[in-house]
């Protein structure tokens, strides 16, 4: 999140400077990377110098690292480094890949050029010493015989042979998306009322929302009991009447507990519109028993999403082991939906698992998992990791309109 604010801040405060053309992040932070090292900006305009001077003035620099005709390094008083790079127009498209990466993706890239007897580099495709492609990323590709390929798919694990193939999925997008389905209020630990997170919500152009609060056995986020749970699904309905272009879905973060039970009965989870089951306790426990805990979880006919199904914290928390075959096969033949958790310290599904589930056949759903109304931006970071993973449109539930939805979910017992 720091990279991503960072990066936009760095780049609005460059456009400003009157010779500068275009600015474009590079390397992991366009290329959607859960962490990101050192961010990369790629400049272009008539006044190199001028704007190497104009940037060091930025607020947020520390320490100047070096200064050159083209390129500035800098380390920011929040320890990220940039690096600016002053770039030509006519090598600028050539330049974008290379410094998108990855090291993989354009070792790959330059061997197929080699292949045809040309040389590639961040200053273009040549053959011999005359330059036959550089303005922009897609002529690069085309001359390479490759479908242009999105940043987050460049990591060298197929990308490559499906470009070439014209296989490439059409990734899902930030506008494909119609609502957010895991976000808590101040019935459990979030900030403020289902009113102010369906206002926030609705203004995104968003078509629904789903209340989430926590259950009883989480206490450290004020989990609720059965009285409050019917409390807060009455509130939720009353909210639902009063604010009209948005529907306001009732429904829990229900715990999985130790041995796989929800921490609420069938009675009470029937209420619910619909019910995501997560795990938030005991997460060493070995992988078979999680395994069972998990499988148990899916079995009751009430739990619809799989909520962060890994359990991981990114830099804090490691993912609880488990089997991912079953858990998903299991997942899968049940209709229970995986969650792809957006928040930028989770990103739960990962890239990689993201994946799998869309090898195997599964749909997901991206929620932010958003306790306060700016978290509900977090839904680019999520809508990142699902194009990391091979995601389209069709892949992703919550891109559907409400009724589509819900008729796409588990369906409920009778």
């Amino acid at each position: 999140d720091t990279a991503s604010e960072t990066a936009e801040a760095l780049a609005n405060y460059l456009r400003k400077f009157k010779s500068v053309e275009e600015v474009t992040p590079a390397g992991s932070l366009r290329r959607g990377r859960e962490t990101v090292g050192d961010l990369d900006l790629l400049v272009t305009g008539r006044d190199p110098a001028g704007i190497a001077d104009h940037f060091v003035k930025f607020s947020g620099v520390a320490e100047i690292l070096a200064k050159g005709e083209d390129k500035v390094s800098v380390k920011l008083a929040n320890d990220l480094q940039v690096d600016v790079r002053l770039l030509e127009r006519k090598s600028y498209g050539a330049a974008l890949q290379y410094f998108t990466g990855s090291k993989e993706h354009n070792v790959a890239l330059r061997d197929r050029a080699k292949r045809r007897g040309w040389k590639l580099s961040e200053y273009g495709l040549f053959e011999g010493d005359k330059i036959i492609a550089s303005r922009s990323e897609e002529e690069i590709y085309a001359k390479l015989s490759l479908e242009w390929i999105p940043p987050e798919l460049r990591e060298n694990l197929g990308e490559i042979e499906a470009a070439e193939k014209g296989q490439l999925p059409r990734l899902v997008e930030l506008g494909d998306i119609k609502g957010d389905l895991q976000m808590h209020t101040t019935a459990s630990d979030g900030k403020t009322s289902v009113e102010e997170m369906a206002q926030a919500a609705k203004q995104l152009g968003y078509k629904y929302i789903l209340i989430t609060d926590h259950s009883k056995a989480v206490t450290i986020a004020n989990g609720l009991d059965e009285k409050r749970a019917v409390e807060n699904i009455r509130r939720i309905k009353a909210a639902r009447k009063n604010l009209k272009g948005i529907e306001i879905w009732a429904g829990t973060e229900v715990d999985i507990l130790g041995d796989g039970k929800l921490d609420y009965s069938d009675e009470l989870l029937r209420q619910f519109d619909i019910v995501l089951a997560s795990v938030h306790s005991r997460m060493t426990m070995p992988a078979e028993e999680m395994t069972a805990r998990l499988l148990k979880a899916l079995e009751n006919p009430y739990v619809r999403i799989l909520g962060h199904p890994t359990g991981r914290h990114i830099l804090k928390r490691d993912s609880f082991q488990f089997d991912l075959e079953k858990v998903f096969a299991a997942a899968r033949k049940a209709g229970v939906i995986l969650e792809l958790n957006g928040n930028p310290e989770r990103l739960d599904l990962n890239d990689r698992l993201v994946k799998l589930a869309r090898d195997k056949g599964m749909k997901i759903i991206i929620s932010t998992d958003a306790h306060h109304p700016d978290h509900l931006r977090f839904m680019r970071y999520g809508v990142m990791t699902a194009r990391r993973g091979w995601m389209a449109k069709k892949d992703v539930l919550n891109t559907l309109p409400p009724k589509k939805l819900l008729a796409s979910l588990r369906p409920l017992p009778r």
